[in-house]
């Protein structure tokens, strides 16, 4: 397990955790922190989680990374260049 996973793991419980306190307490504030402190650990696990797939795919088959890393700035820079075309730059 990678540290940032296990990080949002423990922040995620402990936003559960908060939360349970908020709602026993009848405090909204609490409750919010809680709620939002879960869902950065959530968030967190989830980059932790894409980060791991991307370098496990990147390891596996390289040019097929560079093919769509190539494809994704070509469409970037397409896109980039028809939505300058109309545009005047002239003081």
């Amino acid at each position: 397990m990678d540290t940032n996973s296990a990080e949002g793991a423990v922040k995620e419980v402990a936003g559960k955790v908060q939360s349970a306190v908020g709602d026993v307490l009848g405090d909204t504030g609490t409750q919010l922190a809680g709620k939002a402190k879960e869902l950065s650990g959530k968030a967190q696990q989830l980059c932790a989680s894409t980060t791991s797939l991307v370098r496990d795919t990147t390891v596996e088959s390289p040019f097929t990374t560079i093919a769509v890393v190539a494809l994704a700035g070509f469409i970037a820079g397409a896109l980039w260049s028809h939505g300058a075309s109309g545009r005047d730059y002239r003081a």
